[in-house]
C-alpha cells in the first residue's frame, strides 16, 4: 500500500505528462471500443436480418442444402406436419420454439407472355401468417419494425416478385416501380383461340394450367400478373397464373432478379399437383440465439426417435448462410488491426513517459538506492505507476466510450446498409461486457508492460553515478 501511495504521488509531480499520456490512452480505449461497439451492432443487425426470415434453425432432408436446391420433389418432407406437431408438443422444445413452419423452394420460369418476356426465378412458398410472427423477433431491441408480408390477407394465387424480376418482366407500370427506363416494349400477342384463359398466354401454355389447376380466370387488363412454369414431382411442366400484388428489393441484385413470394399451397400445387404436398425446409424460430445448441441438440434426438425413416439434417443459420461468418471474420480482423494499432500507440507513450521519469528522478533513485531500498521494491515502484496510469486510463476511457456511444444513440444520425433503407446508427457499448472487459485489462496489461524496460533500466543504475548525475 505504501509503494501505491508513493506511486500515485509521484505521477502527480508532473501532472501535465501524467494527463497527456492519460489523454492518449482514453482516446486508444474510445477508438477501440465505439469500433467494437459498432461492429458488434452489425454483427446483431445481420444475425436479426437471418432470424427474422430464415429463422435459427432449419429441419431440411439430408443432402438438401448441397445438392437437392434444384430439385424440391426428391428432396421434399413428407412428414412436415407430423415433425411440426412433435416439435410443438415436445416438452423441451415448446418453450424455446416461437415459430415452426415449412416452406417450399422451387426453380422454374415467370413470364411475362403479353410481353414477350420470361426468365428463370426462384420461387419460396411460405405460410404467410407464420412469416409475420417470425418478422416480428428482435432478440437484441433494435429500433426498427420490419412490416409484414405484402401477402398478407391475399388469396392463393398471389405472388410478390422482386424489383430486378418485375423490371426484367416489364411490370414497371402495374407495380409503379422507377428507374424502369430504356426497357424494350413488345406489343401484346393476339388473342389466343380459347375463352376460358388470358388472351395473352399462349395455347400449350394455357393447356398445361387448365390441365392441372382447371380453367384460368382472366385477369383484369390493369393489374400485373405473371405465369410461373415448374416441374412436377414426375417431371412434367405445370404452370400457374399468379396476381402480383407487390415488387419489393430483396438487397441482393442476384436475388432480386429471380425472387417470386408465394403462398405454400400455390407453390406445392405447382410441383407435387394432385400427389401429396411437401416441404423442402421446417424454420425454427427460437426465443433467443443461445438457445440453438440446446434446442439442436434436442432436435436431432426427436427427429431420430421418432423419425427415423426421414433422412434429415438440423443446420443453423450460420451454416446456412456462409457470408454471416465471412462478415464476422472480416470484422474480427478489423478490430484486431485496430486494438494492435492503438495497443502500439499506449505501449510507446507509457513507454516515453516513464523514462523521462526515470531520467528527472536519476538523483532521487540513487539517495533510494543509497538508503537500502532493494531493486526490486524500485522495479515495483515503476511498474505500479503504468499499472495506475493503466487503470485510470481504462477507467476513464469505458466511461467516455459508454457516454458517447449514448450520445450517437439518441443523436437520431442513421446510416445505409448495403441493399437496405436507411437505419439508425447504433454503437453497443454499454452492456457488452466481454467487450468492456477485454478493453479494460488490455490496456492495463498494456500500461503495465510499458514500464518494466525503464523500471530495469532505473533499478541497474548505479548508485554513485545516480548520486552526482546533474
Amino acid at each position: 500500500m505504501n509503494t501505491l501511495s508513493l506511486a500515485w504521488r509521484n505521477l502527480l509531480r508532473n501532472r501535465r505528462r501524467s494527463i497527456t499520456t492519460l489523454l492518449a490512452m482514453i482516446v486508444g480505449a474510445n477508438a477501440v471500443l465505439l469500433f467494437g461497439g459498432y461492429s458488434r451492432n452489425i454483427t446483431y443487425g445481420l444475425q436479426t436480418d437471418y432470424v427474422k426470415y430464415g429463422g435459427h434453425l432449419q429441419i431440411q432432408r439430408e443432402g438438401y442444402y448441397r445438392y437437392g436446391s434444384g430439385n424440391p420433389a426428391a428432396y421434399g418432407l413428407a412428414q412436415y406436419r407430423e415433425i411440426i406437431a412433435a416439435i410443438q408438443q415436445d416438452p423441451v422444445l415448446k418453450p424455446l420454439v416461437l415459430v415452426a413452419t415449412p416452406t417450399l423452394q422451387l426453380q422454374g420460369i415467370a413470364g411475362n407472355f403479353g410481353a414477350g418476356v420470361s426468365r428463370t426465378a426462384l420461387g419460396l412458398g411460405v405460410v404467410v401468417e407464420d412469416q409475420n410472427r417470425m418478422r416480428a423477433w428482435n432478440g437484441y431491441d433494435f429500433p426498427v419494425q420490419v412490416p409484414q408480408m405484402a401477402l398478407t390477407g391475399t388469396g392463393p394465387e398471389t405472388a410478390v416478385l422482386g424489383t430486378g424480376l418485375a423490371r426484367v418482366l416489364q411490370l414497371c407500370g402495374p407495380l409503379k416501380l422507377q428507374d424502369c427506363q430504356g426497357a424494350a416494349v413488345k406489343p401484346a400477342a393476339t388473342a389466343n383461340a380459347r375463352t376460358d384463359v388470358p388472351a395473352d398466354l399462349p395455347a400449350d401454355i394455357a393447356d398445361l394450367g387448365t390441365l392441372a389447376n382447371g380453367p384460368a380466370t382472366a385477369a383484369p387488363s390493369s393489374a400485373a400478373a405473371i405465369e410461373m412454369l415448374a416441374a412436377t414431382a414426375q417431371g412434367a411442366p405445370n404452370v400457374a397464373r399468379l396476381q402480383v400484388v407487390k415488387a419489393e428489393e430483396q438487397g441482393v441484385k442476384e436475388f432480386d432478379d429471380v425472387y417470386v413470394g408465394l403462398h405454400l399451397a400455390q407453390a406445392q400445387q405447382l410441383v407435387f399437383g394432385k400427389e401429396a404436398p411437401k416441404a423442402t425446409a421446417i424454420v425454427l424460430q427460437l426465443q433467443h440465439t443461445d438457445q440453438i445448441p440446446a434446442a439442436k441438440a434436442r432436435l436431432e434426438k426427436l427427429l431420430a426417435e421418432r423419425f427415423p425413416q426421414e433422412p434429415v439434417e438440423v443446420l443453423d443459420f450460420s451454416a446456412l448462410n456462409p457470408f454471416y461468418g465471412q462478415a464476422l471474420a472480416m470484422f474480427a480482423t478489423l478490430f484486431g488491426f485496430v486494438a494492435l494499432l492503438i495497443a502500439a500507440i499506449v505501449l510507446f507513450t507509457v513507454g516515453n513517459t516513464m523514462s523521462m521519469a526515470v531520467i528527472e528522478r536519476t538523483v532521487e533513485i540513487g539517495t533510494l538506492r543509497a538508503m537500502g531500498l532493494r531493486r526490486a521494491k524500485l522495479r515495483r515502484l515503476f511498474m505500479q505507476e503504468g499499472l495506475l496510469l493503466g487503470i485510470v486510463g481504462a477507467v476513464l476511457g469505458v466511461s467516455i466510450a459508454a457516454s458517447l456511444a449514448g450520445l450517437i444513440n439518441h443523436s437520431g444520425l442513421t446510416w445505409t446498409p448495403p441493399g437496405r433503407s436507411p437505419v439508425p446508427l447504433i454503437i453497443r457499448v454499454w452492456g457488452e461486457t466481454g467487450l468492456i472487459a477485454g478493453t479494460t485489462v488490455g490496456l492495463i496489461l498494456v500500461a503495465s508492460l510499458s514500464a518494466w524496460l525503464p523500471s530495469l533500466r532505473a533499478a541497474r543504475q548505479n548508485i554513485v553515478d545516480a548520486l552526482r548525475h546533474v
